[in-house]
């Protein structure tokens, strides 16, 4: 990334993506929205590897999953609101347009955008919980989200019996001083019909 301002006093930003595209994934985690009560196997594959997984990742995840996503794992009979991993992934690349917010704006256009990109309230919620305190280390932010064909490259995600939705949201992101100019993302909120996946994640800096 680099820098450069022009005549006019304004911040542009220049983000080489094939320098980006090595990734520290931050905590990843997937929710399971079945019809119907019913068993399920989870597998994901990070090309670098996990680091974390919780439940025990082993050979993949095997649940008892409710439409309201609440998950027994059969391998230790433990109930979870979601199946949690974190590892490296690479070769996929980070976009160049997003959205610029200071920090005060980040919780109320976070929770537009994660809208848009079709998570629901308490899916907002726990991505929130976790990545806000991240991104308002600093006065300004740039923010923006792997397209998901990109991130299924990285790390793919397989799911039986197949759902009719998959949602895969992964965000970058860059602290900044001031703000920048960059070209806003265009987003098609998904529609969510079916047995649905949820997935939310990050970069970690």
């Amino acid at each position: 990334m680099f820098f450069w301002q022009d005549d006019f006093g304004n911040w542009r930003v220049y983000l080489k993506s094939k320098y980006r595209s090595l990734a520290e994934c931050g905590k990843p985690v997937i929710y399971l929205y079945p019809e119907k009560e019913m068993d399920i196997k989870v597998k994901v594959k990070p090309n670098g590897g996990f680091t974390k997984t919780e439940p025990a990742y082993n050979s993949g995840w095997f649940v008892r999953a409710t439409p309201q996503s609440d998950l027994f794992n059969y391998a230790d009979k433990t109930n979870y609101p979601y199946l949690f991993w974190e590892g490296r992934a690479y070769g996929f690349t980070t976009p160049d347009n997003g959205f610029v917010m200071s920090k005060d704006e980040v919780g109320v256009k976070m929770t537009q955008i994660l809208g848009q990109l079709g998570l629901n309230g308490k899916e907002t919620k726990d991505f929130l919980e976790f990545w806000q305190p991240k991104l308002e280390v600093k006065p300004y932010v740039f923010v923006t989200f792997v397209p998901q064909r990109e991130f299924d490259k990285a790390a793919p995600l397989s799911v039986n019996p197949k759902p009719d939705t998959i949602i895969r949201v992964f965000m970058d992101y860059t602290l900044l001083d001031a703000p920048i100019e960059v070209a806003p993302m265009q987003i098609k909120t998904p529609e969510r019909k079916g047995f649905t996946v949820v997935e939310w994640g990050g970069r970690l800096h």
